[in-house]
């Protein structure tokens, strides 16, 4: 039924884009290539181009953000994994679309969602890595919720505007995706030479005619990903056709394993911060891997490469490799260290190098940003969250954010305006208010001093709710 409802859905979808793209068909050179690249709780400080004293080895990823634009206010839409991925293709907040924490809904068929969109306007379009938006299976056991028989959830990326996929539903281990030592602690552990003395994790790679993926398998999985992003780029250069990719690492999520060529770095850390801090090095190196094939390409000019994480760091500050310094809070929360994330934008045609803007930005910009790069339009007016960021990719880096920037997430609430944010943990009962340019740490409530900043952003915080709500319930739909 769902793949059914979607495929009508996308019939009239590719019709009202045709309308505004009639050379649809022809790969257009002045168009970019789209890479998202994001990565699985990486905390902001865990990058030394945004944290100077971050332990992981990352010389690719610096030498991206020296060369592009770096957000040093970039959020992403929820504090924790499957909202915001949602985010980054619907260009709304997971309020609005079922969504609400990870391992809970799936992508409805009525979204109008990114892939589908730029398909339709004549690229080709493949997903790599963690999906997490709906199950990829209904024959047999798989993942978190992945169960025979049941249809319930499934929404994978083939049947979401994706031509090309090799996804996981969920989290697998960091490296030999596929397996797990027969004891462990859930976190880490070294690399299992023994296959006779592990087991398998109960997660599978699929691809896009819903088939299991068997083959190259072993190793680092950043690299078994970029293994198969690598030639749907080289294919789709080949044909002659503009891509957009969606790179979606696991790393660094629990459990965290990496070799020990990339652990040697780190020989007087414990084996989970080594692990971790290992296997973010070895993402690097694919982010390194992607660039080169870019250049070698000859395509890197007019490729737009947006990096970011999904969320903060997994853990406590004091027992956990992650970092979110200076911020207030973790994965999970909405103070700043749960969803200000690493954000970087390379692409040389439009963006010159060695920028930065702290204007806030967020995963839902990716849509509107995308769509006002190729000059297409939304079928329909629901409501979208994100904004345009194309003035601040062109050198506007001191532009204020046009709307204010909500988030709710459980009990949880914020929304921010310019400087300003307000945040409750009790559903809106009561709040806090906090200046982010004079306390990014969230260390001195300001409620008693700026009783009309904070009446106005809850305000507008209502306003916002209630039209999440309204979408909660399908107004945004078809009828």
């Amino acid at each position: 039924m769902i793949r059914a409802v979607k495929f009508a859905a996308s019939i009239a979808l590719l019709s009202a884009v045709i309308l505004l793209c009639p050379d649809e068909g022809r790969a257009d050179p002045l168009r970019p290539n789209i890479v998202l690249v994001m990565c699985d709780d990486l905390g902001w400080a865990d990058l030394k181009a945004f944290n100077s004293a971050a332990r992981p080895l990352t010389p690719h990823v610096s030498e991206m953000a020296a060369a592009g634009m770096k957000f040093t206010r970039f959020y992403a839409a929820a504090p924790v994994c499957s909202p915001t991925r949602g985010s980054c293709l619907t260009g709304r907040h997971p309020s609005r679309y079922g969504i609400p924490t990870a391992n809970a809904g799936h992508i409805p068929a009525d979204e109008v969602l990114l892939p589908e969109l730029v398909r339709a306007a004549g690229y080709v379009t493949g997903h790599f890595g963690k999906w997490h938006l709906g199950t990829l299976t209904f024959v047999q056991n798989d993942s978190n919720r992945g169960r025979t028989g049941d249809r319930s959830h499934f929404s994978p990326p083939w049947e979401n505007g994706y031509d090309r996929v090799f996804a996981t539903e969920a989290k697998v281990p960091t490296f030999d995706p596929m397996w797990n030592p027969t004891k462990h602690d859930g976190k880490a552990w070294a690399p299992v030479s023994d296959r006779s003395a592990a087991a398998n994790y109960g997660t599978r790679y699929w691809n896009e005619l819903g088939a299991e993926v068997t083959d190259n398998l072993d190793g680092d999985d950043s690299k078994v990903i970029m293994d198969r992003a690598e030639p749907f780029i080289r294919s789709a250069v080949e044909a002659g056709k503009p891509f957009f990719t969606t790179i979606w690492f696991h790393a660094p999520h629990l459990p965290v394993v990496a070799s020990s060529r990339h652990t040697s770095h780190y020989a007087d850390a414990s084996l989970y911060d080594r692990s971790y801090f290992g296997c973010i090095t070895a993402l690097d190196e694919q982010i390194g891997r992607l660039r080169e094939t870019l250049r070698e390409l000859k395509i890197a000019d007019n490729t737009l490469v947006w990096f970011c994480s999904d969320n903060g760091p997994e853990g406590q500050e004091a027992s956990a490799p992650g970092r979110a310094t200076p911020f207030r809070g973790r994965k999970r929360s909405l103070y700043e260290g749960g969803v200000r994330v690493p954000g970087i934008v390379e692409w040389p045609a439009v963006v010159q190098p060695g920028q930065s803007t702290g204007i806030a930005a967020v995963t839902s910009d990716f849509l509107p940003t995308l769509l006002d790069a190729l000059d297409l339009k939304m079928p329909d007016q629901r409501p979208v969250d994100g904004i345009s960021l194309m003035p601040a990719l062109k050198g506007d880096v001191s532009r204020e954010r046009s709307q204010p920037l909500g988030f709710q997430s459980g009990n949880q609430a914020a929304m921010h305006n310019g400087d300003w944010k307000i945040y409750s943990n009790d559903r809106g009962t009561s709040w806090e208010l906090y200046n982010l340019r004079e306390d990014p740490g969230e260390t001195h409530d300001l409620s008693g001093n700026w009783p009309e900043e904070k009446k106005n952003l809850i305000a507008s915080y209502q306003n916002w709710k209630v039209s999440c709500q309204r979408s909660s319930a399908g107004t945004d739909y078809p009828m």
